[in-house]
């Protein structure tokens, strides 16, 4: 019977991965997705070590190190690739005995989607409305006009949450007034960014590119939302980077190349109402500026498995919010911050930055980083 399964709403990362951990702890689930079918939209992302140590914990860490690439450096530099700092991982790598990827998003889906089967996930059903009934069960509204019970729900339906918005009220998004251009092509990249995550920073933009699998390249490119006119060509956006940046933009096929806006979520005081519970960005949407949106969203379904070795469904879900909130809120704070600093268009400002981020002690880096790769103890 479906409603003695726990529904879980999207099949992201947030979805999926939650769907690796139940299947682990045999615990029954459906996935409801609302695409006719299951295609990534956008382009590489980071799998940073916290995440991979959770992967590894869910036994699919060694699937997605052979179809990732190595990240051991992370370079920022100005817009002529000049470095200002550098954050060397290896130590962490030694540490946890993990490395950092860079992931084709489809790649990355292709591994999670194998581990959990497609037999436990519903396409094309696009989430309307949730309540509870007499019953204590939740009624799954969709906008096909089919319904379906569930005794427990998990909301993995991202910034713009149905679940959220049904159950925990609406709360409006943070805009960071900035457009991003995301994209991915094939090309012969020095050997010199191997194995490297670089960040350029301008005034009011800035760029990133790390390589992926064989000789594709993941680029994004962001800018002030105030120095963009609504289809203006990028080419003119793009003057002042680098020309290796320029030709990477300007190669990219129109159809490989993504934007959007920047978003965040302002924090919300609970992530569990009853037997519902909201994870990733559906619960806490961060700026993508410390590489740690998905991540975080990982580390949610960590938390919850661990705490499902000792506690029944619904306690898991009630002492999940207390545990996980500190290091959340943190890193939405300061990955919020980060893209202001990054964003800053006045020139004196700007070198100030610059020279500040230059001289900076390694070990307030260091210091961050170990924050985020730390997984919270249960």
């Amino acid at each position: 019977m479906e409603d003695m399964k726990v529904a879980i709403i999207g099949a992201g990362i947030a979805g999926l991965t939650m769907g690796i951990a139940f299947k682990k702890a045999n615990i029954p689930f459906v996935i409801y997705e609302s695409t006719e079918k299951i295609k990534p939209v956008g382009a590489g992302i980071a799998i940073a070590n916290n995440a991979m140590q959770v992967y590894r914990h869910l036994g699919v860490s060694d699937q997605l190190t052979q179809r990732g690439t190595r990240i051991s450096k992370v370079r920022l530099t100005d817009m002529n690739l000049n470095i200002l700092t550098q954050s060397d991982l290896i130590a962490f790598e030694q540490k946890y005995q993990l490395v950092n990827i860079a992931i084709h998003r489809s790649d990355l889906h292709h591994v999670l989607l194998e581990e959990v089967g497609m037999e436990h996930i519903v396409l094309n059903k696009r989430l309307e409305d949730v309540s509870l009934d007499t019953e204590g069960l939740y009624t799954l509204c969709f906008t096909d006009g089919s319904t379906v019970t569930h005794e427990y729900v998990v909301g993995a339906d991202g910034i713009r949450s149905q679940v959220r918005q049904k159950i925990f009220g609406d709360y409006p998004l943070r805009d960071a007034k900035q457009v991003c251009w995301r994209g991915v092509l094939d090309i012969d990249l020095s050997t010199d960014y191997d194995h490297i995550a670089l960040e350029g920073w301008g005034r009011g933009e800035r760029f990133g590119f790390v390589k992926l699998e064989g000789k594709q390249v993941y680029w994004y490119f962001l800018v002030n939302e105030d120095k963009y006119l609504k289809n203006q060509d990028l080419s003119v956006l793009i003057k002042d980077c680098s020309p290796l940046v320029k030709d990477m933009i300007m190669q990219t096929a129109e159809a490989d190349i993504f934007l959007n806006k920047i978003y965040d979520l302002p924090l919300i005081q609970e992530w569990s109402k009853d037997k519902v519970c909201i994870i990733g960005d559906a619960a806490h949407a961060t700026t993508p500026n410390l590489g740690q949106g998905a991540c975080q969203a990982i580390e949610d379904v960590y938390i919850i498995s661990k705490l499902l070795e000792k506690h029944s469904l619904v306690e898991a879900f009630h002492k999940f919010t207390s545990i996980r909130r500190e290091k959340v809120s943190q890193i939405v704070r300061d990955s919020w911050r980060m893209g202001q600093v990054s964003q800053f268009s006045n020139p004196l400002i700007t070198s100030v930055r610059n020279m500040a981020f230059r001289f900076a002690p390694s070990f307030l880096k260091d210091k961050q980083i170990s924050m985020m790769f730390e997984l919270q103890e249960v």
